[in-house]
Parts: C-alpha cells; sequence; structure tokens
C-alpha cells in the first residue's frame, strides 16, 4: 500500500516518551486519487508539531512520530473503531469526513470497506502501537516508572465538536485514569501560568485512545494528553504556516511541562 514507514522514531534516554499520531501527512496515491481536492490539502493534520516540541530530544525523551495522514488511519483511536465520545460527534478510525463534516471522498463509493480498513489497520496502525507498546516496556524496564505525552494540535474554532472557542491548553487524563492526580494537578497548576492562553483539565478533549488505554498509574506508566489549540504556534488556515515567534512564547510552558512529568516519574518510590 506504501513505501513509506508508518513512523519516525527517535529513541532517548530519559523515562519520557512523546507520541504524535496526527502529525502526518502522507496519503498514498491509491488513496489520494479518491479523495477531494480539499481532503488531499489534509486540513485536519497536527501541524508542525515535531517542530513545535523540538527541545524535547535534548531532554531526553523517546519521540514516535506518525508519517501518514489521519485520513489514512487514525492512530488515536481504537482498533475496533468504536467511538470515544458516544454520543458526540467523531470521526472514525478510517475517517470519511472532515472536521468540517464535508465528504473526504470525492464519490461515497469509494469509501473504505472492512477489508480496506483491516489492511490499513494492519499496514499503519499495528505497527505504531506496537512501536509504543515496546519503547513504554523498555523505558519501564530501564526507569521503573515513565510517562507518556500523547502530543496534538487543532482548530480553536471547529463548531462540529465544540461550541466557542477552544481553551488552548487541553489537559487530557482519561478522567483521572491514566495518570496520578498530583501529576495532573501540577501539568494544570504550569498551564495556567501560560501568559495570554486558556488552560483546562479533562474539558472538552479527556484523551484519546492512546492516553486511555496505555495510561495505567497503578503500573508505573502515567500518560497524558495535550491537546493544543493550533493558533497558539501556528496559521489555522492554508497554508498552515509556522509562526517561530508565536510558538516561542508557549514553548516554556511546554518544556515545564514535560519537566514536571519527568521529574514525577524519577521520584523514588
Amino acid at each position: 500500500m506504501t513505501d513509506i514507514p508508518a513512523f519516525v522514531f527517535h529513541q532517548g534516554t530519559a523515562p519520557l516518551l512523546l507520541s504524535m499520531p496526527h502529525a502526518g501527512t502522507h496519503v498514498p496515491p491509491a488513496i489520494a486519487a479518491r479523495l477531494t481536492g480539499e481532503a488531499r490539502q489534509v486540513p485536519d493534520t497536527d501541524w508542525h508539531l515535531p517542530l513545535l516540541y523540538d527541545f524535547a530530544r535534548d531532554m531526553g525523551a523517546s519521540i514516535l512520530v506518525a508519517t501518514h495522514s489521519r485520513y489514512v488511519v487514525d492512530l488515536n483511536r481504537p482498533p475496533d473503531g468504536a467511538s470515544l465520545y458516544p454520543g458526540q460527534s467523531v470521526t472514525g478510525l478510517c475517517p470519511v469526513d472532515t472536521f468540517d463534516d464535508t465528504p473526504l471522498y470525492a464519490d461515497p463509493a469509494d469509501v473504505p470497506s472492512d477489508a480496506e480498513i483491516a489492511q490499513r489497520r494492519d499496514t499503519f496502525w499495528a505497527p505504531y502501537h506496537a512501536q509504543l507498546r515496546a519503547e513504554l516496556d523498555r523505558l519501564r524496564a530501564l526507569h521503573g516508572s515513565v510517562a507518556l505525552w500523547d502530543a496534538h494540535s487543532i482548530r480553536s474554532v471547529l463548531p462540529r465538536f465544540f461550541e466557542g472557542k477552544l481553551p488552548d491548553l487541553n489537559l487530557g487524563t482519561g478522567q483521572g485514569s491514566s495518570c496520578a492526580l498530583p501529576l495532573a494537578e501540577q501539568l494544570l497548576q504550569i498551564a495556567r501560568t501560560a501568559p495570554g492562553h486558556t488552560s483546562v483539565l479533562n474539558g472538552r478533549f479527556t484523551g484519546g485512545y492512546i492516553t486511555r488505554h496505555y495510561g495505567q498509574p497503578q503500573a508505573g506508566i502515567h500518560a497524558v494528553q495535550l491537546e493544543m489549540t493550533q493558533c497558539s504556534y501556528m496559521q489555522e488556515a492554508l497554508p498552515f504556516g509556522y509562526l517561530p515567534e508565536r510558538a516561542a512564547q508557549i514553548q516554556p510552558t511546554l518544556q515545564r511541562m514535560l519537566q514536571a512529568v519527568l521529574d514525577f516519574v524519577r521520584q523514588p518510590g
């Protein structure tokens, strides 16, 4: 289906893994040919996250970044496609519409079949999650405890999913199930100090499949999702450009949060 690996991986030494499941932009030609012109622009990408978090390498973090667009397969959905937010509008494992609720496929007959969904899951979803699991296990074996930071971004105004403007820093811990409460509260306090930015814990976005599935604080794996507004660091419309000066205003807060996570999992006992 593609010659491009499902992910790019940097192995670090610290007990911290950054996951970026929606940063990929590649769509295999056979799929792209079926998409609308709008969809081929992959507007719902979590743009520029590796650049925004470039400081994490110097912190010793491992970094796992998807290469393929979420339009191919959504790595932050359960493998069976079950809804993460029952009763609310969501996109699926192999989406058929954009965040603006417009069709991805030019011809409705071209939406992926069950067999194609299974193939995409095996080709892209499974390798990403196998690498994620293996790295968490490796780091936990080395350090005793490990943190998983699932990094996301989204347009600040999306009527399909929420009313008004989204808070800038949306921390999600699966309603408290994926990481220790003292850590979650500390992260929220740090987020609240970000000049000119708003924040919330377990608001509209409480963490997707990755956070909820891998976070096991009782077993030494503390998982946190950060869904941040794209206007905090980039243009929210085409050409979706990175804005270095704006990004520089939020990066110190991101670094403080990651350092707090590291300090927490490094505590003895």
